[in-house]
Parts: C-alpha cells; sequence; structure tokens
C-alpha cells in the first residue's frame, strides 16, 4: 500500500512538473511571438518619441518616491519577477476573500501595456508577459522604465503621461511639484476614472493620505511632512 501511494505521489509530481514546463514553454513561445510582430525597441519608442515624453532626471524627487512606495517598493533593488509580491497579493486577497491587491511590478505593468492592451487574460498570456519583464529590464535600466511607466499612464481627465498630468491640474512643471501634488498625482493611475480630479477630488484626497503614509513608512518623508502635505489646497488649478 505504502509503495503504491509512492507511486501515486511520483506521478502525481511528475504530472506538475510537466504542466509548469509546458506552460513556461507557452510563455516563452507567446513572448518570441508578441517580438517578433512588434519588437521590443519599437514599441518602446512610439512612448519615447513622442515630444511629452520626461526623462527621469527631469521627474519630481517625491513623485518618484511616492509611485516606488505604493507600485512597486523594491523596483530599484530587485531583478525579474517579485514572487514575494505575488504571495503577500495572494495572502491579503485570500484574508479579504476578493481582489484588493495586485502582485504586477512596474515592469510586469510596462510589459502589460505594450504588447497585451492592458490586460492579460489566462496563464499562457501571464508567462508571455513575464518573459517581456526580462527581456525589458535586459535592455533598459531601472530609470529609464520608471520614466516609461510613468509616461504611459492615464491620470484621468483626459490626461495621459505625468507631464501632462502636471501642467494640466497644476500648471507646473513634473519636475517642480509639491510634495502634496506629486502624493495625489502618484494615487490616480490606480483608478483614474475614480480618483480624477474634476469628480473625484475628495477621494483622490484619501488615496493621497494612503500614498503619503506609504511614503512614510518606507523612509522618504517624516510624519511631520506628512501631515504639512496633507493640508495644502492641491484642487486643479
Amino acid at each position: 500500500m505504502k509503495k503504491k501511494l509512492t507511486s501515486v505521489a511520483v506521478v502525481l509530481f511528475l504530472c506538475l512538473l510537466t504542466a509548469i514546463a509546458t506552460l513556461f514553454w507557452q510563455g516563452y513561445v507567446r513572448c518570441k511571438r508578441e517580438l517578433q510582430a512588434k519588437p521590443l525597441e519599437a514599441a518602446v519608442t512610439a512612448y519615447t518619441g513622442d515630444r511629452d515624453y520626461v526623462a527621469y532626471e527631469d521627474i519630481d524627487e517625491d513623485f518618484v518616491n511616492a509611485v516606488i512606495s505604493v507600485e512597486d517598493k523594491r523596483f530599484f533593488r530587485r531583478n525579474g519577477y517579485d514572487f514575494i509580491a505575488l504571495c503577500r497579493a495572494l495572502y491579503h486577497n485570500f484574508l479579504a476573500k476578493g481582489m484588493v491587491e495586485g502582485g504586477s511590478t512596474i515592469s510586469e505593468q510596462i510589459a502589460k501595456n505594450l504588447y497585451f492592451g492592458g490586460y492579460v487574460n489566462g496563464l499562457e498570456e501571464k508567462m508571455g508577459e513575464i518573459f517581456v519583464l526580462f527581456e525589458l529590464e535586459k535592455t533598459y535600466s531601472k530609470e529609464e522604465l520608471f520614466a516609461l511607466y510613468v509616461n504611459m499612464n492615464y491620470y484621468g481627465d483626459s490626461y495621459w503621461g505625468i507631464k501632462a498630468a502636471a501642467d494640466g491640474y497644476y500648471d507646473v512643471s513634473c519636475s517642480d511639484l509639491t510634495l502634496a501634488q506629486a502624493a495625489i498625482l502618484a494615487g490616480l493611475p490606480n483608478a483614474p476614472s475614480v480618483y480624477q480630479l474634476s469628480t473625484g477630488y475628495e477621494l483622490a484626497k484619501q488615496r493621497q493620505e494612503w500614498v503619503l503614509q506609504t511614503m512614510c513608512n518606507n523612509g522618504y518623508i517624516t510624519e511631520k511632512e506628512a501631515a504639512e502635505a496633507l493640508k495644502e489646497d492641491v484642487r486643479p488649478k
């Protein structure tokens, strides 16, 4: 009986390995197919070639820290797929009995936007996204990828990219944002139709408070700085 159970366990384990290997292969093939149809450089240049594109060095530091805090706090320290973030998201979603947290990294979201229409449907596409992620991080620096990410994001009220959002909402350069402005803009892409400042200002302020607290938790600002930022009137001009 014991030998029989062992044999069954071995068979199940081999079946699992085969399924995983098949999934990885399908993801790899999907990635290669996408890159062949639209080479990586061409996909990225579609954004970086825009006259409103803003390079990393021209982006306000508070905004960088705000985005990193709420989107991918290990972005500059980690290469490749973030299994820790995935496990944490699964755990929190399990406790909440619903989708309350995503596990995608900044590089993953770029891959998704470039090749999968901003939405991944199914495991094959998810694995393809991960393989594209590795190609992105092999080809571009983290600073370049961060800039690409915030330039492709939608901030509500017809503003695509951080330059348009900073100029449209506050009539300032995205290198001259206040901490309060940086925190509220960093929170908009999570749900732009909900948080856009023309119709969702109060909800955006609640999101801003959470962004500022997350920045405190990650050591970018003090509690006092966060409190001062919350007092600032950041209604769109």
